[in-house]
């Protein structure tokens, strides 16, 4: 049972990972370093869009607050950028998911385009050999494979 007096089932667990990566419960922060990596490496999407945190054979529904991952590294690979996951785990960038989110900061689709993954400033960084400024003051990821244009979803 909570503070409040409030009993936490698997639906209603009172954790929550906000639009900057930070763990909470019952709107305390979470604190403890090896909490913060177990949460972060058993985050899983579900379906409907929600996520899913598992720890051993326990789990639970959290509310998740913009990108559910942080990319916190990009690495140079010959087919192009892969990015490192807080959760640690890699992936190879998906170019035509790469956008700009309403805070400017660069996201793109992960876990087989079922989740979104925000880059830490370090990361956005790491990526600008990949990127290009266009005539139109755009931005466009260059890669092997072509020329992806970085969208706002939030310009009109």
């Amino acid at each position: 049972m909570t503070q409040a007096g409030r009993w936490h089932t698997r639906e209603d667990s009172g954790l929550r990972l906000d639009r900057e990566g930070r763990w909470w419960h019952d709107d305390e922060p979470v604190e403890h370093p090896r909490v913060i990596e177990t949460f972060n490496r058993g985050l899983e999407p579900a379906e409907g869009g929600r996520y899913v945190l598992r720890v051993g054979n326990d789990w639970c529904f959290v509310q998740v607050e913009g990108a559910a991952y942080r990319v916190v590294a990009v690495d140079d690979a010959p087919g192009g950028p892969w990015v490192r996951l807080s959760d640690r785990t890699v992936e190879v960038l998906d170019g035509a998911s790469l956008s700009l989110d309403e805070d400017g900061a660069l996201t793109c689709g992960v876990k087989a385009g079922r989740a979104r993954a925000r880059f830490s400033r370090d990361a956005q960084y790491q990526l600008a050999p990949w990127l290009d400024e266009e005539e139109n003051g755009g931005i466009c990821l260059r890669l092997p494979s072509g020329r992806f244009p970085v969208g706002n979803p939030h310009q009109s």
